[in-house]
């Protein structure tokens, strides 16, 4: 019977692939694999998302939320879209009810069908209608930067012992006084970024810290992080294991996502509870532990990005990095300022002037006569010998 519905599903036109539903996209992620249809619920779907889905190499994107909402412009569905992915969007959250974990699922057009069984039906996105959104979003950017500035002001109100003054901060038995700090988070362009600090990374030997999915980054990467922050629902189990320091961020009401998880597996984390991002939380580490210099992967650097992030955590992230001013660099920037000393092309350049070198004074006295006589006398050998061998 198996083999008749694979069979039948084939003859089928549109997309096929199994079904991984979550409301929370961290969860989601670990649980996708190549070719599945992956189940959101996000309103406005953001870049560093988008980018985890085509990572995961996923057949279909459905949505239960409008991916563009038109509130601001959020750079997801573009990425998605530029990528060959398909991404339904506005089906409704009946979806989560409807259709099961692991259910073979089919897109065709604008309805999204179990066998011949239609489940869900919403918007099949495209480069045009993206852009569309798009505009209209960016004709409403005034209001949300109006809004921002009342946000930050709320936040600083919030906040302001924690930023001014560090009050709240935990005890860390990680030491970042005068070391430099590299903070890595699973978002925009993190493993080409990554990547080109590799010289940098084995110059300065900095403290690694990875932040929510970043932990996996790093991991993933060959590299053991030495603090690990966030949400303990978007790390795995062995990137929890292998971390020198495990740091739980909580809200401003002290909860933390997946602490049972954690603690299940005989860890207990630090509490950090605080208004803001996972990312702001780890800069804030890192400034009141004086480290040197923090740079920052795969961590939002521009208005655009500040942005597709949403104005929730817009506020908190440009507070935190008004605070640490001149020490706080982005990836990009970092791989430009330490670039390896000496090139490869320039090793091979010093190495031919040195053996040129001992040539000329060779050549040029009398105990380099000797020297080559020696030479000249041991290379023969050794072809007399070689000649002997094979004859």
């Amino acid at each position: 019977m198996a083999t008749m519905r694979r069979t039948r599903d084939v003859s089928l036109p549109g997309i096929t692939g199994v079904a991984r539903l979550d409301r929370r996209a961290s969860r989601l992620l670990q649980r996708l694999h190549a070719g599945d249809v992956a189940v959101i619920d996000i309103s406005d779907l953001d870049r560093a998302t988008a980018d985890s889905l085509i990572a995961a190499g996923v057949a279909v994107v459905v949505n239960a939320k409008p991916s563009i909402s038109g509130r601001y412009p959020n750079l997801g569905p573009e990425v998605l879209i530029a990528n060959g992915i398909p991404l339904l969007d506005g089906v409704g959250a009946e979806i989560f009810s409807d259709v099961k974990e692991g259910t073979r699922l089919r897109l065709d057009g604008d309805v999204l069908y179990s066998g011949e069984q239609q489940v869900a039906h919403g918007v099949r996105q495209d480069q045009d209608s993206i852009a569309r959104l798009m505009a209209q979003a960016k004709d409403g950017l005034s209001a949300q930067l109006a809004a921002f500035a009342a946000s930050a002001q709320q936040h600083m109100l919030r906040e302001k012992e924690l930023l001014l003054d560090g009050v709240g901060l935990p005890e860390l038995g990680t030491r970042f006084t005068g070391r430099h700090v590299l903070m890595v988070a699973r978002s925009y362009d993190f493993k080409a970024d990554l990547k080109a600090l590799k010289h940098y990374i084995r110059e300065f030997h900095p403290v690694l810290i990875g932040v929510d999915g970043g932990a996996d980054v790093l991991r993933d990467a060959g590299y053991r992080p030495d603090m690990v922050i966030g949400d303990m629902d978007a790390m795995s189990e062995a990137a929890l294991r292998d971390a020198g320091e495990v740091v739980a961020h909580a809200n401003e009401h002290g909860r933390v996502d997946g602490l049972a998880r954690v603690q299940d597996l005989r860890i207990e984390p630090v509490i950090f509870p605080s208004a803001g991002t996972s990312e702001d939380a780890a800069m804030l580490l890192a400034d009141a532990g004086n480290a040197k210099l923090i740079v920052t992967v795969g961590i939002r650097a521009t208005l655009e990005e500040f942005l597709d992030a949403g104005r929730g955590g817009m506020a908190s992230t440009v507070l935190t990095r008004l605070k640490l001013g001149g020490r706080l660099v982005d990836a990009k920037a970092a791989a430009q300022l330490f670039q390896t000393r000496i090139s490869g092309a320039a090793l091979i350049m010093l190495a031919a002037a040195a053996l040129l070198a001992i040539a000329v004074v060779l050549v040029s006295s009398t105990a380099g006569d000797s020297y080559l006589n020696i030479l000249s006398d041991g290379w023969q050998h050794l072809v007399d010998r070689l000649r002997d061998f094979f004859s």
